[in-house]
């Protein structure tokens, strides 16, 4: 994003904070700190990649307008009171979260896709071999699993409704019901998984235990489902944080570094699997812009928002189930020059239309 600002005539000053110190931090350090630089640079808009109360709070005080972008879904600070402050004009990913706010009246919720560097991605990738036939690149959900940490906490029954939800959602690709079906043992899961008070917060206690407990659990269990289905028939690259995850046929690499190797793992493999967090509406995760970007061939689960974008089976390849997804494998590991070509129209699709400085544009234009 810096780069595509400054690319697009635009300069910059810079307030680094962590998200953490965002989120939690001490509002009066951040007022102070930020009052101090804008009321030297007199700048004309704050962004942040990311949506922060405590940014909405103070840029409300100073009359800037405050741009944000998220780029995860869903985004549990878009659930609190300061989202209503006129000065917010909020960018999300995934369309249908962004209906549900332009319905409930916020206006000013807007639906962006993500992007990718392209000349970034070229100059690292560039005349790369493959070495990896499928490679998988993401979370786990092993590594904070809040649902297993107090699993042992609930009642028999509770615990056996939860296994019954996730066994029937994982057999359902497209739509997630768990929110609907949550309400008889809601009150037990607030016992056990109890939240911190958080001024502001407007998250329902159905929300916080769909969204902050149950989903990452179904999407842990499911990639781990899936990823040990691949090792049943093929070799698989892993790269992830969890490094205590042992299968037959499968390479464990540990973490890889976002910027420098993992564009170079895109490239050189066959098959990039993406597999989407449970819990996503409809939105396409940056991973695959990353993977497509960086020249990679993309699998991946059904989203409603790749069609606003892509064209299935042109610039990129979706699986419906597991034995699909296992067919589709075995098809495009044996068919180069189509997986080529694919891979290529995913490159020059995002290259033509979903480039960082294609989305600074679209942010700046629609505030004149």
């Amino acid at each position: 994003m810096e780069e595509a600002f400054i690319q697009e005539g635009h300069s910059l000053i810079f307030a680094k904070f962590t998200a953490n110190e965002l989120q939690y931090g001490d509002v009066s350090n951040i007022d102070d700190t930020l009052t101090a630089l804008v009321s030297k640079t007199k700048p004309e808009i704050v962004f942040t990649v990311d949506y922060f109360p405590s940014v909405t709070n103070f840029c409300s005080k100073q009359k800037l307008r405050y741009i944000s972008w998220i780029y995860d879904s869903p985004y549990d600070w878009m659930y609190f009171t300061s989202i209503l402050d006129p000065c917010n004009v909020v960018y999300m990913l995934d369309k249908e979260i962004c209906l549900e706010f332009q319905r409930a009246g916020i206006s000013h919720v807007h639906y962006l896709p993500m992007a990718a560097n392209i000349e970034r991605l070229d100059t690292i990738t560039i005349d790369l071999p493959l070495i990896y036939k499928i490679a998988f690149v993401g979370a786990l959900y092993l590594e904070n699993d809040t649902f297993s940490k107090g699993a042992d906490i609930l009642t028999s029954y509770a615990k056996g409704y939860v296994d019954a939800l996730v066994a029937t959602q994982l057999k359902i690709s497209g739509y997630n019901f768990i929110s609907e079906l949550l309400d008889p043992i809601l009150g037990e899961l607030c016992r056990v998984y109890q939240r911190l008070p958080l001024e502001g917060d407007m998250r329902t206690d159905n929300f916080f235990c769909t969204e902050s407990i149950i989903n990452p659990w179904i999407s842990g269990v499911e990639r781990i489902d899936l990823l040990e289905a691949v090792t049943q028939r093929y070799s698989l690259d892993l790269f992830t944080h969890y490094k205590d995850l042992h299968m037959p046929n499968l390479h464990n690499h540990g973490t890889v570094n976002y910027y420098r190797e993992m564009p170079r793992v895109f490239k050189q493999s066959k098959i990039n699997l993406n597999i989407s967090r449970r819990g996503m509406k409809s939105a396409v995760p940056l991973r695959c812009f990353d993977i497509m970007g960086a020249g990679g061939f993309l699998l991946s689960n059904f989203q409603a928002g790749f069609l606003d974008l892509f064209v299935p089976g042109e610039d990129f390849i979706y699986y419906e189930n597991k034995e699909d997804m296992l067919q589709k494998i075995g098809y495009y590991l044996k068919h180069d020059k189509e997986r080529n070509e694919i891979a290529k129209n995913g490159h020059d699709k995002i290259a033509s239309k979903h480039t960082y400085r294609h989305r600074v544009r679209e942010m700046l234009d629609s505030l004149k």
